[in-house]
């Protein structure tokens, strides 16, 4: 994309970018490896795709990068992007149908919506154990779980992109294409904010972290626990 057209876009901050990039090409990747293994194993509500018997460790492979980038997604998400998050007023905002904050309401929720989403998928993943499907075993719990969880998704997704453009329309879908940055974002800056962020950790900073408890923070908490029982639970068995 040229100069010329990223100027008259407004403009996404690089890492978010990046993040939220990286995060939808492998997320994309999963949930049409997902339908395929569907397709392989299931079939009990229709299928036309051909059977491949690898797809289930494709798809496993797009879900790991998925897991892997989200946790530094959602942290962003609900800090330095935390005002395209719900708000605590939101509720009483959407009393005001049909105005503008209306439709910023439900970009918000639409947004947070599209987290908890992930997480419910990528969770679900976690608890499934990859012999399943290949032994025809397709009455567990958590494969229905995350079943639901791609239907979930997908909606959330295409909820989150509708939103967007009613809110911003194409100028703001193209702006989170656009690799153009400002002199601040540069990544050459990241590791001394790095080292800034860690300063202040260890000078007891983290403590104000959660300092109010709001709705948000606990969302963000349960997002994270979340992400870390998907690795543990599994070890465990």
């Amino acid at each position: 994309m040229t100069k010329k057209i990223a100027q008259f876009l407004p403009y996404q901050p690089l890492l978010l970018r990046i993040l939220h990039g990286s995060t939808g090409l492998f997320l994309i990747a999963a949930i049409l490896s997902a339908y395929w293994t569907y397709d392989t194993y299931d079939r009990r509500w229709g299928g036309f795709l051909p059977i491949y018997q690898d797809i289930e460790g494709i798809h496993g492979t797009f879900g790991l990068w998925t897991l892997l980038i989200f946790p530094a997604f959602a942290i962003y998400a609900f800090h330095r992007g935390q005002r395209r998050l719900i708000q605590p007023d939101s509720l009483g905002k959407l009393a005001q149908v049909g105005r503008p904050i209306w439709w910023y309401t439900l970009s918000r929720i639409t947004n947070t919506l599209a987290l908890v989403a992930l997480t419910f998928a990528l969770f679900s993943g976690k608890m499934m154990d990859d012999t399943w499907l290949p032994k025809g075993e397709l009455t567990h719990f958590w494969y229905y779980a995350h079943l639901t969880s791609w239907v979930i998704m997908v909606s959330a997704i295409g909820l989150h992109l509708l939103m967007n453009a009613r809110v911003g329309g194409a100028p703001l879908l193209l702006s989170m294409l656009t690799w153009q940055f400002r002199d601040k974002d540069r990544p050459a800056l990241w590791l001394a904010h790095l080292s800034q962020w860690r300063s202040g950790v260890r000078q007891g900073s983290w403590t104000r972290w959660f300092q109010p408890l709001t709705a948000t923070i606990v969302l963000e908490i349960a997002i994270l626990v979340s992400i870390m029982a998907a690795w543990i639970i599994p070890l465990l068995h």
